[in-house]
């Protein structure tokens, strides 16, 4: 899951309405706040969806103190949205020590995952810890 920022607006005598920086073009709205959180990220997903069909790379998220210099995040609320971007997994063939390879194993079958699964997490685990998201 990767969170973007979403900017909510709610004007005198309007409906809530969404907007996403890192997507120019992505707006969502809804009578409510609830609606407009659930049509943010249907919309989101949607948008992010068609793009990696047509192969364009996503954005990495901005930084909320960049995002509030914008003339666009004036009276706005910002929120992050979650959404799921499916990558194409690769099969790829690696060296481990033995005890810890079997130590990998015990751990992600105790946790109720794979070994991939486990090694995928830890590696972003890893990432985002040395400040890289």
């Amino acid at each position: 899951m990767v969170a973007y920022i979403a900017l909510i607006r709610k004007d005198e005598d309007s409906i809530f309405g969404v907007e996403f920086p890192d997507f120019p073009g992505c707006i969502s709205a809804g009578n409510t706040l609830d609606k407009a959180f659930a049509n943010a990220r249907e919309a989101l997903e949607l948008h992010t969806k068609g793009m990696l069909e047509d192969g364009e790379a996503m954005p990495t998220p901005s930084v909320l103190e960049k995002i509030q210099t914008r003339a666009e995040a004036k009276d706005t609320v910002p929120v992050l949205i979650e959404v799921s971007i499916a990558h194409k997994n690769k099969r790829i063939n690696i060296t481990m020590d033995e005890r810890l390879l079997k130590r990998v194993d015990s751990f992600a079958a105790a946790s109720g995952t794979t070994r991939s699964a486990f090694l995928a997490t830890a590696a972003r685990h890893a990432i985002q810890d040395a400040g890289d998201p």
